[in-house]
């Protein structure tokens, strides 16, 4: 690559290499072996032209059959009442009659400030006789036609299946004779077109034996490290496989990663666990009450992580209460166990300082405020401020790893990093500003602990428009201009 120019990137071992110098960069064999000015001729050459270079940025959290399908789903993410979101599906299916049996799919809706329930009963008036799966905004709880419970054994109800009854639903989706590789294929293209080259797959499936299949498929535009749920652990530990090893098959881009623990709900679904109780918001008062669900107890939480740890295997544990949070940083404690706390969305203000101490990385999805500040404001009334606490935890010493819980967010780093610097997508001010992070704070979260570019660094890399770090950049409408993939090109605009 001729004629870059180097963006300083912190990496996850500290302060940034300086940047600003345009450079050539040579990369052999999927690495960067040499970085510097005027270097000899020699392969193929891309002329940056002085463009702005990054390492290729990671999302560290998604769901791969679901990201993928949220491209040929239904899209209820701007419905606004239980009875938008039913004219939606109404107006779809009679667009599209579906084939006998078939499935009909949405995805995106978020009920807790609607004024009116999400039931059954409205889905079978919109849509007679025709299997409905909509699936909500946090992927928590899904809404479904009397045709699909028949026809997906879900016990017969008027109203939402949430948690893990939901997941096991989700789950026996997964398995329907169906493919996802060309929802997947434009996922992936989409991603590599935001300087994406690597993904964590937290998907309900065996997804080490999944990828190698998809790589040979020719879905072959990412890195992923394939996360495992408790269903599929014996099979990881059969395999001898362990975090950070390659995966066979997997042509160098697939590693393993971490067992996938969900130890309560999500905000929307009013199951975070929490120190303090909700506040009844929306239709459904009664969702409100209490202190939502640890759906793990601690003590089998413990014994997974102790098992994990001692198989090799890190740990991914999923907690956005801030009760949640606190049990998953004793587990840590207690285990000795490495990995991330999943989310993290509300933590208390004593467990700050743990995540560093304990070596436990903040893996948090700030698209995801976005979304959540209203009803932030209306269940958990007085705790904004230790709501995606990301300055606290940055402050503290935390390793902060940036993702989207795709399709719950976009699959974007750039809205994740704007969401992070700036706290607000409209014309409101900044929600909770003191927890603001920088633009370099926030794309040093994003590259997967990788700095400025550097020789050892792998060629995984990213061409930009514009300089991302400059004053009153925007970063949510960041121009990639090329992604690189162990040097080879998975996008480009050139």
């Amino acid at each position: 690559m001729r004629r870059a120019r180097l963006v300083p990137v912190a990496s996850r071992r500290g302060a940034p290499s300086p940047g600003g110098a345009v450079v050539d960069v040579r990369v052999t064999d999927g690495r960067v072996v040499e970085v510097g000015p005027r270097l000899a001729a020699g392969g193929e050459e891309l002329d940056a032209d002085g463009r702005w270079l990054v390492p290729g940025l990671w999302d560290q959290h998604v769901h791969s059959s679901q990201w993928a399908r949220s491209f040929t789903r239904i899209d209820l993410t701007t419905a606004r009442s239980a009875a938008d979101a039913v004219e939606t599906v109404r107006a779809a299916v009679a667009a599209r009659p579906p084939a006998p049996g078939a499935l009909v799919e949405g995805y995106g809706f978020r009920d807790a400030l609607w004024p009116d329930l999400p039931t059954t009963t409205a889905l079978d008036r919109a849509a007679p006789g025709v299997a409905v799966v909509l699936v909500s905004g946090d992927v928590h709880c899904g809404w479904l036609s009397t045709a699909a419970m028949r026809q997906l054994r879900v016990a017969p109800r008027d109203g939402l299946v949430r948690e893990h009854e939901w997941f096991d639903v989700l789950a026996a989706i997964g398995r329907l004779p169906q493919s996802d590789d060309d929802g997947l294929r434009a996922a992936m293209a989409a991603a590599a077109s935001r300087g994406v080259v690597g993904v964590a797959d937290m998907e309900f499936a065996a997804n080490h034996r999944v990828w190698p299949e998809r790589v040979a498929a020719g879905l072959d535009a990412l890195r992923v490290r394939t996360g495992v749920y408790t269903d599929d652990l014996d099979d990881v530990l059969a395999a001898g496989l362990r975090t950070g090893d390659p995966l066979p098959g997997g042509r160098g881009l697939l590693t393993m990663g971490p067992v996938k623990v969900i130890s309560d709900g999500a905000l929307n679904t009013r199951t975070a666990f929490c120190h303090e109780p909700y506040t009844a918001v929306g239709a459904d008062a009664g969702a409100g009450a209490g202190h939502g669900e640890q759906t793990v107890p601690p003590a089998e939480l413990r014994e997974l992580m102790h098992r994990a740890a001692g198989a090799g295997l890190a740990t991914a544990v999923h907690a956005i209460g801030d009760a949640a949070v606190t049990i998953v940083l004793d587990a840590y404690e207690a285990t000795g166990a490495r990995g991330t706390v999943e989310h993290a969305q509300l933590v208390a203000a004593a467990d700050v300082p743990r995540f560093a101490s304990l070596g436990v990385a903040a893996s948090v999805q700030p698209a995801h405020l976005l979304d959540d500040r209203d009803l932030v404001e209306a269940a958990w009334p007085g705790r904004a401020e230790r709501t995606f606490p990301l300055r606290h935890l940055l402050d503290a010493g935390t390793e902060l790893r940036f993702g989207s819980d795709a399709p719950v967010a976009p699959l974007d780093p750039w809205l994740a990093m704007a969401a992070a610097v700036t706290r607000t997508a409209d014309e409101r001010p900044a929600w909770t500003p003191a927890q603001c992070l920088t633009p370099a704070e926030a794309l040093a979260a994003s590259t997967d602990g990788w700095g400025t570019v550097a020789p050892g660094h792998p060629g995984d890399l990213v061409l930009l428009d514009a300089d991302p770090l400059a004053p009153g950049a925007d970063l949510r409408t960041t121009p990639v201009a090329a992604t690189l993939l162990a040097g080879r090109p998975t996008h480009t605009t050139l």
